[in-house]
C-alpha cells in the first residue's frame, strides 16, 4: 500500500475502460503534473479544455496511435485535479503502450477506486455518492440502475444532511437554553424539544423502513420453484431467464443442487432458484440436494409451487407451505398438454415453458405478492440498499431514541442526555462522508476497479 501522502500528490493514470478487443479504449491520467506528462508524448497539446482534439500519440520516436485527447482542468474534473483522457484505439496492446509511456514520464499506475477516492478527497462527492458509482457500475435491473442515479444526485445525502443540520439545530437550543437560562425569552418550551426529537426520530424510522426494498433491489427479490420431481421446475426456470440453464431430462431427481439466474422484469430483480424436487429418496445426493431446497425455501420472498395436474396443486402448496414462511403462488405446469375443460383452483396460473403460455401471467403475480410484502414507499424517500446504511442510520436512531426517553423522564442532567445527539450527529456525519474516516474510504474503494 502506498502511503496515502504520497498518494493524494501523486499523478495517477489507468485505463479506465475493460480491457479486452474493443473500439475504444480511455486512458485516464490525473494530478498536479497530468498535463506536463501528457504534453511529453503529444505532438501538440490541445488548445481548448473540455474539447477532443485529434492528437498523435508517441513514445520517444515511436508513434503509438492516434487518439481523442481531451483536457479536463483542476477543479473542473471528476477527481477535482486537471485531467487528460486519451480516447484510444481499443484492444490490449494499444491502451497498455499509452499507460506504460506515461509512467515512464512520472505516472503511477492508479490503486482500485482511486480517481472516485480522490473526487471524494477534493469535495467533488461525498461517499454516498461514490458507493452510487459502484451500485451503478454494478447494477444488474433498471431499479437498481434507477436507485444508484437518485443516490449519486444526492437525493440520500441531502436527506441525511437535512436530518444532521436539525440535530445540530436540536443541539443548539439545548445549548442555549443551559448556558443563557435567564434570557428574556424565558427557557426553550420543553415541548418543542420534545417535538422536534420525534419529527427526527420519524424520519429516520421511514429511511429504515426502505431496508427490506434495498435488500430487494440491490439482490433481487427470492423466487424458488419448488416442488416434486419431473413436473417441469427446470423448463419453466429456462423459460423464465430465457436462455438454457437448467438440464432438463425426463428422469426424476435431475436437479441435485440449486440453480441460480437473475431476471429484470422491469419492476422488481427476481433472482430465480430452481430446486431439486421435494421428495422421500435414499439417494444420499439427492438428499444433500433436498437438504439445500429447503434452506431456500426458508429464505425465499415468493415460492412458486409446481404441479403438472390441476389435482395435485393444492396438495403441492400444502407440501410447500410447511418449510416456507413466503407466499406460495400456485403453478400448473406443461399447460400445452393441459386437457380442455380442466378447471384449476383460484389464483392458480398455467403456464407452458414449450408455448411461453403463462409466462406474463406469472412473473405480473409475481411483482403483485412482492409489492404487497414490501408495502408502499413514498416516492421522495430515498431507498437504504448498503448494510453500511443501515447500521449508521440504525445506531442514530438508538441515540436519539435515548435522548428523546432520557428528556421526557428528566432522569439525567440536560448536558448528558443531549451527549446521544452528538453521537447520532456523528454517526450521519462519517455516513455522509462530512469528515475524512479513512478506514470507511479503504474498505469503499478496495472493491473498485483501477480506473474508477
Amino acid at each position: 500500500m502506498i502511503p496515502e501522502v504520497l498518494q493524494q500528490h501523486d499523478t495517477i493514470v489507468a485505463v479506465a475502460t475493460a480491457p479486452g478487443r474493443g473500439a475504444i479504449s480511455v486512458v485516464r491520467l490525473s494530478g498536479p503534473d497530468a498535463f506536463g506528462i501528457a504534453a511529453r508524448h503529444l505532438r501538440q497539446m490541445p488548445s481548448h479544455p473540455r474539447t477532443a482534439h485529434l492528437c498523435e500519440v508517441f513514445r520517444g520516436d515511436e508513434k503509438l496511435d492516434e487518439a481523442l485527447v481531451t483536457l479536463y482542468p483542476a477543479p473542473n474534473s471528476f477527481t477535482g485535479d486537471d485531467t487528460v483522457e486519451f480516447s484510444s484505439h481499443g484492444g490490449n496492446l494499444v491502451p497498455a503502450s499509452i499507460v506504460a509511456a506515461l509512467t515512464e514520464s512520472g505516472a503511477r499506475q492508479a490503486l482500485p477506486g482511486e480517481f472516485t477516492r480522490r473526487a471524494v478527497l477534493n469535495g467533488k462527492l461525498d461517499i454516498i455518492q461514490a458507493e452510487a458509482i459502484g451500485d451503478l457500475i454494478d447494477a444488474r435491473s433498471h431499479i437498481m440502475q434507477r436507485t444508484a442515479l437518485d443516490q449519486l444526485d444526492g437525493g440520500l445525502s441531502r436527506r441525511l444532511t437535512a436530518l444532521r443540520d436539525s440535530l445540530l439545530e436540536l443541539e443548539s437550543l439545548i445549548a442555549y437554553d443551559v448556558d443563557f437560562p435567564e434570557e428574556d425569552d424565558g427557557p426553550i418550551p420543553r415541548a418543542r424539544i420534545e417535538t422536534a426529537a420525534e419529527s427526527v426520530l420519524a424520519s429516520l424510522d421511514q429511511l429504515l423502513l426502505t431496508v427490506p426494498v434495498g435488500e430487494i433491489v440491490r439482490e433481487g427479490a427470492v423466487v424458488v420453484i419448488a416442488g416434486p420431481p419431473n413436473v417441469g421446475k427446470s423448463s419453466l426456470f429456462n423459460a423464465l431467464l430465457g436462455k438454457s440453464r437448467a438440464i432438463v431430462t425426463e428422469i426424476p431427481g435431475t436437479t441435485r443442487d440449486a440453480l441460480e439466474g437473475v431476471i429484470d422484469t422491469g419492476k422488481w430483480p427476481l433472482r430465480l432458484v430452481d430446486t431439486a424436487g421435494l421428495r422421500e429418496t435414499g439417494d444420499l445426493i439427492e438428499q444433500l440436494g433436498i437438504e439445500v431446497s429447503e434452506r431456500y425455501l426458508a429464505g425465499a420472498q415468493v415460492v412458486l409451487a409446481c404441479a403438472e395436474s390441476a389435482a395435485s396443486l393444492d396438495q403441492i402448496k400444502e407440501v410447500v407451505g410447511k418449510r416456507t414462511e413466503a407466499p406460495v403462488v400456485s403453478v400448473r405446469t406443461k399447460a400445452d398438454l393441459v386437457a380442455n375443460g380442466e378447471k384449476l383452483p383460484p389464483s392458480a396460473i398455467a403456464v407452458s415453458a414449450e408455448t411461453g403460455l403463462g409466462l406474463k401471467e406469472l412473473l405480473g403475480a409475481i411483482d403483485r405478492v412482492i409489492d404487497r410484502r414490501q408495502g408502499f414507499i413514498p416516492p421522495d424517500v430515498p431507498i437504504l440498499t448498503r448494510a453500511r446504511h443501515r447500521k449508521a442510520l440504525d445506531s442514530a436512531r438508538g441515540d436519539v431514541a435515548q435522548f428523546l426517553d432520557a428528556w421526557r423522564m428528566q432522569r439525567v442532567p440536560v448536558t448528558i442526555a443531549a451527549a446521544h445527539l452528538r453521537t447520532a450527529i456523528s454517526e450521519l456525519e462519517e455516513l455522509i462522508g462530512t469528515f475524512e474516516v479513512e478506514d470507511v474510504l479503504d474498505r469503499l474503494f478496495s472493491s473498485f476497479c483501477v480506473g474508477k
